[in-house]
């Protein structure tokens, strides 16, 4: 694990970082096995009153196993779970203060939205007038009430969403569970409903934890990560903490981009260390020290955009660390930024990614071309495993 310190401009008033704040939800060291399989492997995790809190993972990582037994579908093996205190061991899932939006939405065709919506509470004998009322304030909120008299098939894939959305938070439940939410919906609906999903949360201040594979969906909603592989927890943080200081190579190449080099630690000072790369074909200098033990292997991870990359000319100078040449293979333009795909002299292929600052193209980089790479000390991170 990375020994990299956590920037101080992260806020000390959130409550993961306040020792006394008092978890909303509490899981410990919970197992599921189905036969000889294990889900989840002792999982232990807090959650805070009004958080968006998301868990990412591949497929089989456990993440949505651990959302069923937080909603009370699963038993855990071993563990348990409390929510605002309360052991929920027990507890089935209708006496739970959660609802649940599954993916599939599972909306009853032949109902309009105000009655799909209306469903739950008519179920628990609200009366007529508070339903009505509830149902109407629910239904602006997700500004769906021009469409209220409509059936689901008579809606986009983004409106069915909300409307499943508007049903799961109209009973208002202490704690949403969510499950890969926006999965349906395309690429441009799935950006806009995200800021929509954290307005709503944000207004009701109700707790959302969310189950997605998506890392750009988990960066943009949550308050916090959590990065689940192979049934555990292998790194909770923020959003920002996540990308920049991963905890390890998996995390490092899970959450976007990231090029890794393999090397062994030649100098270790207390703030600073010397990694000799054959990968890279020199030195890297990295400003922070680690806790390792003499001539320990290590990886160095550095995201595409922290390189910068230019012809090789007479004039640029070679730098002794965090310097290295190759050849453009590939490249992508992207409309704001450019892909190179760079093949190191160490035969090592390389990523960079450069914004498109300039509309010009007559200086842009392409295929063939040789370059210099280099990138700053703080730009990369020790990982240890």
């Amino acid at each position: 694990m990375s020994l990299s310190s956590v920037p101080e401009s992260i806020s000390s008033e959130t409550p993961w970082r306040t020792p006394d704040a008092t978890p909303y939800v509490k899981i410990e060291k919970v197992t599921k096995r189905f036969g000889d399989f294990t889900a989840v492997d002792s999982v232990s995790l807090d959650i805070y009153k009004n958080e968006l809190f998301c868990l990412l993972g591949g497929s089989g990582s456990g993440k949505s196993t651990l959302l069923r037994m937080l909603a009370g579908f699963e038993t855990p093996t071993s563990g348990r779970i409390l929510i605002d205190g309360v052991d929920m061991s027990h507890i089935p899932p209708w006496e739970r203060p959660v609802n649940m939006m599954f993916q599939s939405y599972a909306l009853f065709p032949h109902m309009s939205v105000e009655a799909n919506v209306a469903f739950g509470l008519k179920r628990e004998g609200v009366p007529a007038a508070q339903v009505k009322k509830r149902v109407a304030d629910i239904l602006d909120m997700v500004q769906l009430g021009h469409l209220a008299r409509r059936k689901p098939h008579m809606l986009s894939g983004g409106q069915r969403q909300r409307v499943a959305l508007a049903r799961s938070l109209v009973k208002q439940p202490k704690l949403l569970l969510l499950d890969e939410p926006l999965g349906a919906l395309d690429k441009k609906l799935r950006e806009e409903t995200q800021f929509e999903l954290m307005r709503i949360q944000e207004e009701l201040g109700i707790t959302f934890v969310v189950v997605t594979h998506d890392q750009e969906e988990a960066m943009t909603l949550a308050t916090r990560i959590g990065v689940m592989n192979n049934g555990v927890i292998v790194q909770t943080a923020e959003p920002h903490e996540v990308y920049e200081y991963p905890s390890n190579s998996f995390v490092a190449e899970f959450i976007g981009n990231v090029n890794l080099f393999n090397g062994v630690v030649a100098d270790d000072e207390r703030d600073s260390v010397t990694i000799q790369s054959d990968d890279m074909g020199g030195s890297i200098k990295v400003d922070h020290g680690i806790s390792c033990a003499p001539n320990q292997n290590v990886s160095v991870a550095i995201r595409p955009e922290k390189l910068r990359i230019a012809k090789q000319s007479p004039d640029l100078l070679d730098s002794k660390v965090n310097c290295t040449k190759g050849q453009i293979i590939d490249v992508a333009y992207m409309g704001s930024q450019s892909i190179y795909k760079v093949k190191l002299l160490s035969g090592k292929d390389v990523r960079v990614t450069q914004p498109n600052v300039s509309r010009s193209a007559e200086d842009r980089l392409t295929w063939d071309d040789h370059v210099i790479l280099t990138w700053d000390p703080d730009s990369s991170v020790v990982l240890t495993s």
